[in-house]
């Protein structure tokens, strides 16, 4: 074959097929998926209105194009400046970055790993900020510790000593340990991210207080009613009983103009009673 003919032959390119699981379980214990999941979700809520916000956890994340090897999962993940949908995997090089926050909710089995594995890894794919929290307390001297990129290095983020949170600058968020809970708030707003929990609670708190009212607003409108309805019940009472008077004083009237008829008639009688007859002759005159 001639070097001609090779030059047309196509050069045909495998496909690298990109796993989306090691066939291991989530999470070690109902603690770490728990805490990892409320966490995700908590997240998507807060930015559920912003369309350049990626957050997810436990999903593969590919960081060397064609190397399978190469992927880290971490529990929860942030990326700001992506599209927003649903991924089957995420891939650094077709999204032009990676995560700017991750969170490794710290176990037994994982904490070396969190520690040094997952820590220089992140620092090297530029992750701005890295937090691993201890929720039993028992893996880490600090149930929340931080790493934030300074330059091309990490530095670390702790509590201030007597303080029970951090901010964190990629999510503009506080980071607090509540009787070791970790929660999130929002110093703009005030007040702390409802979890999911929290949210489904004070979703059936809100429909309890609708149906409340909702219930007030038809008592009040039966109650409407009844008033109503006596309204028009006694609105026909007084009409029967002006009826009853007006029937009444008809009848008076009518006795009235009855007793001075008769009384006119009586009258009449007796004036004819004691009238003399006409054409009689007077009984004086009459011989015996």
């Amino acid at each position: 074959m001639s070097k001609a003919q090779k030059s047309k032959t196509p050069v045909v390119v495998e496909e690298v097929i990109y796993p989306e699981s090691d066939g291991q379980p989530m999470a070690e214990t109902d603690i770490h998926r728990d805490y990892m999941s409320s966490l995700i979700e908590t997240l998507k809520d807060f930015y559920r209105d912003d369309p350049a916000v990626y957050i997810s956890g436990n999903l593969f994340v590919y960081y060397v194009e064609g190397d399978t090897r190469k992927n880290v999962a971490p529990d929860v993940f942030v990326v700001r400046g992506v599209e927003k949908r649903l991924r089957r995997i995420y891939q650094i090089w077709k999204e032009g970055k990676g995560p700017d926050w991750v969170m490794e909710v710290t176990s037994e089995d994982t904490r070396w790993e969190d520690m040094d594995f997952k820590r220089k890894l992140y620092q090297r794919l530029g992750v701005k900020e890295y937090y691993l929290y201890d929720p039993t307390g028992d893996y880490l001297k600090d149930r929340l510790l931080g790493y934030r990129r300074v330059g091309n290095r990490y530095v670390p983020v702790r509590l201030p000593k007597g303080e029970d949170r951090v901010h964190s600058d990629v999510l503009s968020l506080d980071l607090v340990l509540e009787s070791g809970r970790l929660r999130l708030y929002d110093p703009r707003q005030k007040q702390f991210l409802l979890t999911p929990d929290e949210n489904a609670q004070a979703r059936r708190q809100a429909e309890a207080e609708r149906q409340r009212e909702a219930q007030a607003r038809r008592q009040a409108e039966a109650e409407r009613q009844r008033e109503a309805q006596a309204r028009r019940q006694a609105e026909a009472e007084r009409q029967r009983e002006a009826q009853a008077r007006r029937q009444v004083e008809a009848a008076l009237r009518q006795a009235e103009e009855e007793t001075v008829r008769l009384r006119a008639e009586l009258e009449r009688v007796q004036k004819q009673l004691n009238a003399p007859a006409r054409g009689k002759p007077s009984q004086r005159g009459r011989k015996s």
